[in-house]
């Protein structure tokens, strides 16, 4: 098959595989390798290896789907594992505490919405926005009981930042598997630094709109509620209590500062052009696999200073049973991005682009938008819509590093849009704030949806000051 029945067979696989995910409820690992081999039926890959008459081989469908699935391990596998298990150890050890502690001294606490807003975000970068919510939420309701503040705008505030930094800033699966997907797995950094300037926007709307929708929602843990659900609101103190000690400052920003200290040097020793030991000692400490690993050493540094290094291996195996879906889901993604690569599409549309060429950058925030809204995961919108535009950067005009960067922002964008019932996260923040469903959509489903606007309408702007 080729033109435009593949483009249609393309759609109607995208439709199928969301009907699969959403409603019939089957796991995305399946849906989207069972849609990547129909697919790859469809539009005429050969069942096994052929070799032409020039000695060329074309390669059959099993070996397409065994290339784009190892491909995926091969380049991503590790830096996943080693960035959850940084997440899990700042969570366990009150690391994760420490640093919003940090932001809380920073902002002041005349200013407990900005203080959850920024701390949510700088939690979220290696913690998983469901978990790091959890971990903040009773910080949210003691300073609620302090302040007085709105419980809304603080939850919002909270769900916020954390959400802006879980699509948009490695080490969150979601961002790494995008960027290694479209080319630019070696360029962390540059995908860091685009994700923290694209975050400003959204930081600001989320914070705007969660300061008005708190004056009309109330939830049922506002300032005078001294229970929910039959659980008495701790004080701040009490809180910093439970973890006896908490780590230096230092220490626990440490795993997270390290990995981007040593990946800036090793941009650095790239573009300054050094040459010799200084260039091969910054090179191979700046790779993120090797970047990510010295932060999880600090990371066990962390361990050791509040005694709880005899959990290292359990915790280790529960972030492999954690981050083990998120491999497999992110390889799957891949598998259906090499059918796309190889099924003569991309040929077709680059022939035919003129259509996409105009949608640019907003192609993979549609694409990724309409994805989160129909099944729910972050994740998944992201690895799926980078598996589908990453042969297409090309004919969309997004090729150069910088432009794929832009991209991975730009999918993260449309990855937040919005969440909803079918989101775990709608119902982690909804029922930890005290929200009905109800309440629900006006608050979490509202803010994600400003969020994601105001995120692609800042990529935007960059994509015209940067291509």
């Amino acid at each position: 098959m080729s033109g435009i029945g593949l483009i249609i067979a393309f759609v109607i696989a995208i439709i199928v595989m969301i009907f699969a995910i959403s409603k019939l409820k089957i796991h995305p690992f399946l849906s989207i390798m069972g849609v990547s081999l129909i697919l790859g039926f469809v539009a005429g890959i050969p069942l096994v290896d052929i070799k032409n008459s020039d000695g060329t081989v074309v390669k059959g469908l099993a070996n397409v789907i065994g290339a784009g699935f190892s491909g995926t391990f091969t380049s991503i596998g590790i830096v996943i594992i080693l960035g959850a298990l940084i997440g899990t150890i700042l969570e366990v050890t009150g690391a994760a505490f420490k640093l919003a502690d940090m932001v809380i001294k920073l902002v002041g606490k005349k200013h407990p919405d900005v203080a959850m807003l920024i701390m949510g975000w700088v939690v979220s970068i290696p913690v998983f926005c469901d978990s790091g919510f959890v971990i903040l939420n009773p910080i949210r309701k003691a300073l609620v009981k302090r302040t007085r503040a709105s419980s809304v705008a603080m939850t919002l505030c909270l769900s916020a930042g954390l959400y802006v930094s879980h699509v948009f800033i490695p080490p969150t699966p979601g961002p790494i598997a995008a960027a290694n997907t479209l080319g630019i797995g070696n360029n962390l950094l540059l995908v860091m630094g685009l994700g923290a300037l694209v975050s400003i926007p959204a930081l600001i709307a989320g914070y705007f709109y969660a300061r008005f929708i708190g004056k009309k929602v109330k939830a049922g843990d506002e300032a005078d509620s001294e229970a929910v659900n039959g659980e008495v609101v701790k004080t701040y103190e009490q809180i910093v209590a439970e973890y006896k000690r908490l780590p230096n400052g230092f220490l626990s920003l440490s795993p997270i500062i390290i990995p981007i200290i040593l990946m800036g040097v090793g941009s650095i020793s790239a573009m300054a052009g050094w040459t010799g030991t200084a260039r091969t000692v910054a090179a191979f400490l700046g790779t993120p696999i090797i970047a990510l690993a010295v932060g999880t050493l600090f990371g066990v540094w962390i361990l050791a200073d509040t005694k709880k290094l005899n959990k290292f291996y359990e915790l280790t195996n529960d972030t492999l049973k954690t981050v083990g879906p998120i491999l497999f889901v992110t390889a799957a993604g891949g598998v259906l991005g090499k059918v796309i690569a190889v099924s003569g599409m991309v040929q077709f549309i680059t022939s035919n682009a003129s259509l996409l060429q105009t949608v640019g950058i907003f192609f993979p925030f549609i694409l990724a938008a309409i994805l989160k809204s129909a099944q729910g995961s972050s994740t998944v919108a992201i690895t799926t819509t980078a598996g589908i535009v990453a042969p297409l950067l090309g004919v969309l005009g997004l090729s150069s590093p910088v432009m794929s960067a832009l991209t991975v922002m730009a999918i993260g964008a449309g990855a937040m849009t919005v969440s909803h019932a079918n989101d775990s996260y709608f119902w982690v923040v909804t029922n930890f704030g005290a929200l009905t469903p109800q309440q629900g959509y006006k608050t979490q489903t509202m803010l994600t949806l400003v969020e994601g606007l105001a995120s692609i309408a800042g990529i935007f702007v960059l994509s015209l000051i940067l291509h």
